[in-house]
């Protein structure tokens, strides 16, 4: 009662007209940036950070929380569309997304990616009044062998779904794990895959492995076959979800918050994990499974919702930790002390105003960016009547200008080309992307918890499977892994018996 209390208070503040003003600014900002390749939310908040010294702080929360949103939204559009991702956790939006822009439904694509937002984000905001004490306990009881084999689950699931092969998934999933340790060794400083590169030291960006793999991997693809095929525009269709879409999707829009909100609240990858098992969730209970890789719509309203909720889940450990497990969080962390207040405990009671009103303020936004983007569907889908050779130019033009917005240096313009030759090698040979972008995204992530747990048992491999919930999720393993042979064994047996 105390927190619907506090909430109502939370939405006199978020109602103002200039927080109004500053919520529907963030949404079109964050929208507009997001839908550029490699600038996603939290290289829009980084920017418009220095901006907001002039702002008092509920203001200027309210405007990072509709960026935030927006950002994923617009990520997600250029990923339908394009098949471009404008951040990490639109990449499985391009998996059906794509696949349904090009067979002439890219409209109804955005729009379940629309309301999957608002679903999402609803859900988790409510959630997020309701469980933030509790959520944030058991984030903080949760230990590196968990983190570690969260990890493992989802290298596992990608790969057992996704492609013609298990074999295949795992030879992409290798791929993005030697991409992702190019870099100094975390631990020892040691440089590993850099060829003596200082500027590789740093590791290779995700954005950039996104960008090459998808964009410039597809647009190099697209144009080695462009000549035994007319460059033809693709049909926009019709604008709307039809009744049958609603029915395929509306579990899908549900499911998605159960998934993505409590992996937001942990740090365990941030919007990736989640987006990534939702989708393999719709895939195993869909009644239309020989529609997944063609465009199935559940592929994208699951994910979608999950990415919106697990952004609600981030600003669970943020808020009362001080926690941030993305790098929005990490981000608006840094705004947190801009302003001389540390998020944590007690930042309820010492900012309860601010506070209330930025969860406020995530209702409001998500109905700003329904009302934004539904309209907006078919104007979006539009982009995809130009012919493909300028519109795989354009696209290669802003996948550049999003590569070397990164960082700012030429050398990553190379690397761009370098990884889109790989991506065109991995469609020639009927190699699934995703599984490469999760091992750059959680490789990384996954090698420091798994010798963080080491360290921890003194370098017994026990120590990986010491905690109850680390054995949970290892049985979730097992019976993935097991279950392909199980189902070939039954039917054998069944084959003999008739």
């Amino acid at each position: 009662m105390d927190s619907l209390n506090s909430l109502l208070d939370g939405f006199g503040t978020a109602l103002t007209p200039v927080n109004l003003l500053w919520a529907a600014l963030g949404v079109l900002l964050g929208t507009a940036i997001g839908v550029l390749p490699g600038i996603g939310p939290a290289m829009a908040v980084a920017l418009l950070l220095p901006v907001t010294y002039g702002l008092e702080p509920t203001g200027a929360f309210i405007m990072f929380a509709g960026i935030y949103y927006g950002a994923m939204f617009g990520g997600s559009t250029t990923s339908i569309l394009l098949n471009t991702p404008g951040e990490s956790a639109a990449v499985v939006a391009a998996i059906e997304g794509n696949p349904m822009a090009r067979a002439g439904r890219g409209a109804q694509a955005l729009a379940a990616a629309a309301v999957g937002h608002f679903a999402g984000g609803m859900i988790g905001t409510i959630l997020l009044v309701a469980l933030a004490p509790t959520v944030a306990a058991l984030a903080v009881d949760i230990g590196a062998p968990d983190y570690f084999a969260i990890m493992v689950l989802a290298f596992i699931a990608v790969t057992s779904v996704l492609g013609s092969s298990r074999i295949r998934g795992l030879a992409s999933l290798l791929v993005g794990l030697t991409l992702g340790l190019v870099g100094l060794d975390q631990l020892t400083g040691q440089q590993r895959l850099t060829f003596g590169s200082l500027q590789l030291a740093d590791g290779i960006d995700v954005v950039i492995v996104a960008v090459g793999l998808f964009a410039i991997g597809e647009a190099l693809w697209v144009a080695a076959h462009l000549r035994r095929t007319t460059g033809e525009a693709i049909p926009v269709g019709r604008p709307w979800l039809a009744g049958s879409d609603v029915r395929r999707t509306w579990k899908s829009w549900l499911r998605g918050p159960v998934i993505g909100f409590p992996f937001g609240a942990v740090p365990a990858g941030g919007a990736e994990i989640p987006t990534f098992l939702s989708y393999v969730t719709e895939k195993r209970l869909s009644r239309h499974k020989e529609e997944f890789g063609k465009g199935a719509i559940e592929g994208v309203a699951g994910p979608e919702s999950a990415a919106s909720a697990s952004a609600a889940g981030t600003l669970v450990s943020m808020l009362t930790l001080g926690l941030p497990t993305t790098a929005v969080a990490a981000v608006m962390l840094a705004a947190f002390q801009q302003y001389g207040i540390q998020p944590g405990p007690l930042l309820f009671e010492r900012e309860p105003d601010l506070v209330w009103g930025l969860i406020a303020s995530l209702f409001v936004g998500m109905i700003l960016l329904l009302a934004l983007n539904l309209p907006l569907a078919p104007l979006w889908a539009k982009l995809l009547r130009i012919p493909r050779p300028y519109l795989y130019a354009g696209i290669l033009f802003f996948a550049a200008v999003g590569a070397y917005a990164v960082g700012g240096e030429a050398l990553d313009l190379v690397i761009l080309l370098l990884i889109g030759l790989i991506g065109f090698g991995m469609r020639r040979y009927g190699l699934p992307v995703l599984p490469a972008i999760i091992g750059v995204i959680l490789g990384p992530a996954a090698e420091q918890q798994l010798r963080r747990a080491l360290q921890i048992s003194d370098g017994s491999v026990t120590g990986l499977v010491g905690t109850p919930f680390s054995v949970a999720v290892y049985s979730v393993i097992a019976v993935l892994l097991a279950w392909p042979l199980l189902k070939r064994l039954v039917g054998r047996r069944r084959h003999v018996t008739a």
